[in-house]
C-alpha cells in the first residue's frame, strides 16, 4: 500500500505537469501524430483516474480485519501505518467527487468525437493553462472556472479548437483551489516523511511551479523592424529633396503636404510596427516629419548599419569630455562702432553667460589702426586687442549692471569702404579652438560667409545658428544695376546659409526667405532704457511734464536708413505739418547730401551730431519718427518704446513686432503719416505695463532665442538618445549631400583670387596679412595652410 500510494501521487502529479505539457508541445504536429498522442493521453487519463478513484475508495472504506485484508500478516502489518498516513491527506477526500465528474465528462463519446473530428492535417490544439498556473503558483485564492471550447477561426484551411479555463462565477474552481491546498499540505507533511523518496519537498515543488510557468509563458513579441515600403521611401525622398525643390521654385508647403499625405496613408504601420508604446508617447505630439525620421532611424539601427563618414562631412568633431556646453557667438562688428551687429551680439553673450549651463565666447573682428580710424567714432583707436576688450567690458557693465562672465576673442577683419562693412580676412572658424567648437551663433551668417574660404562651420560645430540682422537686398536695389545685383546676392545668400547653418533666425519678415529659417525677434533692449521709461512713468504719475520736446529721429545718416523717405514725407505735406519741427541726430557718409536736400526744400528740420540714444539730451522728446523700410528690426524703435515715447513708423514687416504696443502708431500712406503726427502731438503716451517691459527686455529675448533656435533641445539633450533610437540618422541625407556639395563648390570659388575680386571682395582677404599676424600674435601669412579644414 505504501508503494501504491506513492506511485499514485507521483502519477497524478505527472498527469498535471507532464501529460498536459506533452499535449501542448504536440500542438503543431501532423494529424497522425496528433491522433496517436490524443489517444494515448485519453488512455492515460482513464487509467490514472481509475487508479486514483480506486485508491480513494479504498482509503475511505471502513477498516477490515487484518486476516481479510491481505494473505500475509507481515505485509498487512507494514501497510497499516502507511495507509493511515496517506488517509490524512484531505486533498484525496476533497477531489474525489470532482474527479468523478471530470471522468464522466471526459469519458463521454460526445466529447471525444467533437475534439477529434475537427482535426485536419493543418490543425493545431492549444491548452491555455494560465489559470492553473495562477491558482497554484500565484498568491491568489479566489478563482472560478469551467471547461469551455472556443472556436478561434472559421477558415476552412485553418480550423482550430482550443481548450481553455475561463474564470466565471461557479464552484468548479474549487478543484483548483483544493489542489493548491493539497499540494501545500503535501509539501508540509513531506518534510518529515519519505513519501517522495529521495526528492526533497522544496525541490519538487519548485520544479512543479517552474513547469507550470513554462507551460503558460507568453511568447515574446517580435522585435523585428519591418522594412520600408514604397510610400515611406517616396515620402523620405520628397522630404530630403527640399534643396532641389527650392532651387526649382517649388513651394515648401506643397512638398510638406505631399510628405504628409504619403505618411498618413501608412501612419499606423509607421507608428505601431517600429515604435514601442513608450516611444509612441514621444512622437505623439510631434509632426509627421519627426515620425518619419524616427522610422528611418529605427530601420537603419535594426540593420546594424553604421556610417563612417564620407566626402562631404567631417567625422572628427570634437567630443566633449564634460557635461558643460560651449557657445561661440561670431559677429561682424564691434564696439565702439555703435551698430546693431556690434551691440546686440554683445548683449546676447552677456545674458547667455548669466546661466552656468554653458560657457560663452564672443568672437569679434580686429581692425588694423588705419581701418579703426575710418570706422570708430570720435577718433577712438586701440593699440592692442586687450585694450579694446577692456573698453567693451566697461561699456557693457555700465549698461547691464552686472559683470558678465564670458570670453572675448578676435579674428582678423578689413573695412570695405564701398560696402561700409567689415569683411573677415582668412578662415574665421580657425580662431575658435577645436575643443571649444560645440555650438556656433553666426550673427549675419550670409555676411560672414560671402568670401569664407576655410572649414565648413557645420563640420566643425555640432550645432550652428544663424541670426539675420540686415536686409541686404533692399540696400542693393538702391544701387546702380541693383535688380541684377540683388538677384545674384539672393542666391548667394541662400547658398552660404544652407551650407553653413543648421538653423536660421530672421528678426522679421523684411529679410529674404532663407533655407532652414524661422521669424522671431531675438533682440532685447538695453536695461538702461527700461529704467529711463520707469523714471518717466513715475514723473507722469506725479503730474510732471515728462516730455517738454517734440519729435526727433536717430540713425546713421545714409539715405538707406530712412532719410529719403522722411524728407519726401515732410516735403509733400509741408503745409499740413506747419509748425511741426523735427531734430535729426546722426553721422554718416551721406550727411552732406541729406542736409543739402533738406535745405533746398526749405524743410523745418534741425541737424545734430549722432549720440547715444540714452543720452540725457534725448530723453525729453515725446515722438520718435522712423520712416525707414530698409531695416529688419530697428533697435532705436525698441529703445524709444522702452523709454515710454510715441513711435511713428511705417506699416511694414520690419515693424510687426512693435504693433502690439499702444504707443506704436503705424501709417500706410502719407496722409496717414500726417494724421499720426497730429495724434501724437495732441495727447500723452501710455506708460508701459510690466508685461510689456518684460517683452522688450533681454531676458525675454534670450528665452525666445533659446526656444526658436532649438538651443534648449541641444542643451537639455546633451547628446543622449531617445529610447535607444538616435534621432540623427547615421548616414547622409539627400539634403546633407546637396548642402555639402554647395559648400565644396563655394570653397573652390572663394579660393580663386580673380573670382573673389570680380565679385567685390577686398584684395588680400583670403588670408590675413602681416599686420594682423603681428597684432593678434598669429603665424606669419606665408605659413598658413591653404587647404585648412579640407
Amino acid at each position: 500500500m505504501d508503494n501504491l500510494g506513492t506511485d499514485t501521487a507521483e502519477k497524478a502529479l505527472s498527469f498535471l505537469s507532464k501529460g498536459w505539457r506533452e499535449v501542448r508541445d504536440s500542438a503543431d504536429a501532423d494529424l497522425r501524430l496528433m491522433r496517436a498522442r490524443a489517444s494515448s493521453f485519453k488512455s492515460l487519463a482513464d487509467r490514472e483516474l481509475e487508479n486514483l478513484l480506486h485508491s480513494a475508495s479504498a482509503l475511505s472504506a471502513p477498516p477490515r480485519p487484518l486476516a481479510a485484508a491481505a494473505p500475509s500478516s507481515s505485509s498487512s502489518a507494514a501497510a497499516a501505518p502507511s495507509s493511515s498516513s496517506i488517509a490524512e491527506l484531505e486533498i484525496v477526500k476533497r477531489i474525489r467527487p470532482k474527479l468523478s465528474e471530470i471522468r464522466r465528462v471526459y469519458s463521454s463519446p460526445e466529447f471525444s468525437r467533437k475534439v477529434l473530428e475537427r482535426w485536419n492535417p493543418k490543425a493545431s490544439i492549444r491548452i491555455d493553462l494560465s489559470a492553473i498556473r495562477n491558482a497554484i503558483v500565484a498568491e491568489v485564492d479566489e478563482f472560478s472556472g469551467v471547461i469551455d471550447l472556443v472556436r478561434e477561426g472559421r477558415d476552412r484551411e485553418r480550423r482550430r479548437r482550443r481548450v481553455r479555463w475561463k474564470g466565471e462565477e461557479g464552484e468548479e474552481w474549487d478543484l483548483i483551489r483544493k489542489l493548491k491546498t493539497g499540494l501545500k499540505e503535501l509539501e508540509r507533511k513531506s518534510q518529515s516523511s519519505e513519501i517522495l523518496g529521495n526528492l526533497k519537498s522544496n525541490e519538487f515543488m519548485d520544479k512543479v511551479k517552474l513547469s507550470l510557468r513554462s507551460i503558460c509563458k507568453k511568447p515574446q513579441e517580435s522585435k523585428e523592424v519591418p522594412p520600408l515600403d514604397i510610400p515611406e521611401l517616396l515620402a523620405y525622398f520628397v522630404k530630403q529633396s527640399g534643396p532641389l525643390f527650392d532651387q526649382l521654385g517649388i513651394r515648401r508647403d506643397f512638398c510638406d503636404k505631399v510628405v504628409e499625405a504619403l505618411c498618413n496613408r501608412h501612419k499606423d504601420q509607421i507608428v505601431c510596427n517600429s515604435i514601442s508604446a513608450s516611444e509612441l508617447s514621444l512622437v505623439g505630439n510631434e509632426n509627421i516629419a519627426d515620425e518619419l525620421d524616427l522610422r528611418i532611424a529605427s530601420v537603419l539601427q535594426s540593420t546594424g548599419h553604421h556610417y563612417e563618414g564620407g566626402f562631404w562631412d567631417n567625422s572628427s568633431k570634437h567630443e566633449r569630455s564634460d557635461e558643460k556646453r560651449r557657445v561661440a557667438i561670431v559677429t561682424t562688428a564691434s564696439l565702439p562702432w555703435l551698430t546693431g551687429t556690434a551691440v546686440n551680439p554683445l548683449f546676447r553673450a552677456a545674458y547667455l553667460a548669466k546661466t552656468t549651463q554653458q560657457d560663452v565666447t564672443l568672437v569679434v573682428p580686429w581692425l588694423c589702426k588705419s581701418d579703426q580710424e575710418l570706422v570708430y567714432p570720435n577718433n577712438i583707436t586701440f593699440s592692442s586687442p586687450e585694450e579694446q576688450e577692456a573698453y567693451i567690458r566697461n561699456w557693457l557693465e555700465e549698461r547691464v549692471g552686472f559683470t558678465a562672465d564670458f570670453k572675448i576673442s578676435f579674428y582678423p577683419g578689413k573695412f570695405a569702404k564701398e560696402r561700409r562693412s567689415i569683411i573677415p580676412a582668412g578662415d574665421t572658424s580657425q580662431f575658435i579652438p577645436s575643443k571649444e567648437a560645440d555650438i556656433a551663433v553666426l550673427e549675419e551668417p550670409e555676411h560672414l560667409n560671402w568670401y569664407h574660404h576655410g572649414k565648413r562651420w557645420t563640420d566643425k560645430f555640432n550645432h550652428v545658428i544663424g541670426v539675420v540682422h540686415t536686409n541686404y537686398l533692399e540696400y542693393i536695389r538702391r544701387e546702380k544695376n541693383g535688380a541684377i545685383q540683388a538677384f545674384l546676392v539672393k542666391h548667394i545668400n541662400n547658398l552660404v546659409t544652407r551650407a553653413h547653418c543648421h538653423k536660421v533666425l530672421r528678426l522679421s519678415a523684411a529679410t529674404q526667405d532663407l533655407p532652414k529659417s524661422v521669424i522671431c525677434n531675438v533682440h532685447g533692449v538695453n536695461p538702461k532704457f527700461l529704467k529711463i521709461g520707469e523714471k518717466i512713468a513715475a514723473e507722469m504719475a506725479r503730474g510732471q511734464q515728462a516730455f517738454p520736446k517734440g519729435a526727433y529721429f536717430l540713425g546713421k545718416m545714409v539715405w538707406a536708413k530712412g532719410y529719403r523717405e522722411l524728407i519726401d514725407l515732410l516735403a509733400r505735406h509741408k503745409m499740413d505739418l506747419e509748425g511741426f519741427k523735427i531734430d535729426l541726430y546722426g553721422n554718416g557718409e551721406d550727411s552732406h547730401e541729406v542736409q543739402s536736400a533738406a535745405k533746398k526744400l526749405d524743410l523745418n528740420v534741425n541737424f545734430l551730431k549722432g549720440r547715444d540714444h540714452a543720452d540725457d539730451s534725448l530723453q525729453g522728446y515725446k515722438i520718435f519718427v522712423n520712416p525707414s523700410v530698409s531695416d529688419v528690426l530697428c533697435t532705436a524703435t525698441a529703445e524709444a518704446l522702452a523709454m515710454g515715447k510715441f513711435v511713428i513708423c511705417a506699416d511694414h514687416p520690419s515693424n510687426d513686432f512693435f504693433k502690439s504696443f499702444p504707443n506704436c502708431l503705424t501709417y500706410k500712406t502719407s496722409e496717414d503719416f500726417v494724421a499720426r503726427v497730429k495724434e501724437a502731438m495732441a495727447r500723452e503716451p501710455q506708460p508701459l505695463t510690466p508685461e510689456q517691459r518684460h517683452t522688450l527686455s533681454w531676458e525675454a529675448a534670450t528665452q525666445r532665442f533659446v526656444q526658436y533656435s532649438e538651443l534648449d533641445k541641444i542643451l537639455n539633450n546633451n547628446g543622449k538618445q531617445t529610447n535607444g533610437v538616435k534621432r540623427s540618422i547615421p548616414m547622409p541625407t539627400l539634403s546633407e549631400v546637396v548642402d555639402g556639395g554647395l559648400a565644396f563648390a563655394h570653397y573652390c570659388f572663394t579660393g580663386n583670387e580673380m573670382l573673389r575680386l570680380a565679385t567685390g571682395a577686398i584684395p588680400g582677404t583670403r588670408d590675413y596679412d602681416k599686420q594682423h599676424s603681428m597684432d593678434l600674435h598669429l603665424l606669419p601669412p606665408q605659413v598658413q595652410n591653404p587647404l585648412y579644414g579640407w
